[in-house]
């Protein structure tokens, strides 16, 4: 399964935050590949000024379908937005 999509999500956390946000993401980037419909990858970008975990998915539905599950609802949207300083940006990208 090659990536076809996108899904970026960028999140402004402080320093302090950011050990609990990596955490966030390892307890759940393994469950994600596993268990969400059409995951292909996760990885977390790390910048002075922001946080922002990528999301490969087979289509661009599967990355939509993704921001209402229950893995995303109830796990990792309670566990990050604690650690937020602002709204995090959500954008899904298609590859040409």
């Amino acid at each position: 399964m090659s990536v076809k999509a996108y899904l970026e999500i960028t999140m402004v956390i402080n320093n302090t935050n950011r050990p609990a946000a990596a955490k966030v993401y390892t307890d759940y980037r393994q469950p994600f590949l596993e268990q969400i419909k059409g995951a292909v990858t996760k990885e977390l970008l790390i910048r002075d000024e922001d946080v922002q975990v990528l999301h490969g998915f087979d289509s661009v539905e599967n990355a939509k379908a993704h921001l209402d599950s229950e893995m995303f609802k109830n796990d990792v949207f309670v566990g990050l937005k604690p650690l937020w300083s602002a709204d995090p940006d959500v954008k899904i990208y298609q590859l040409a």
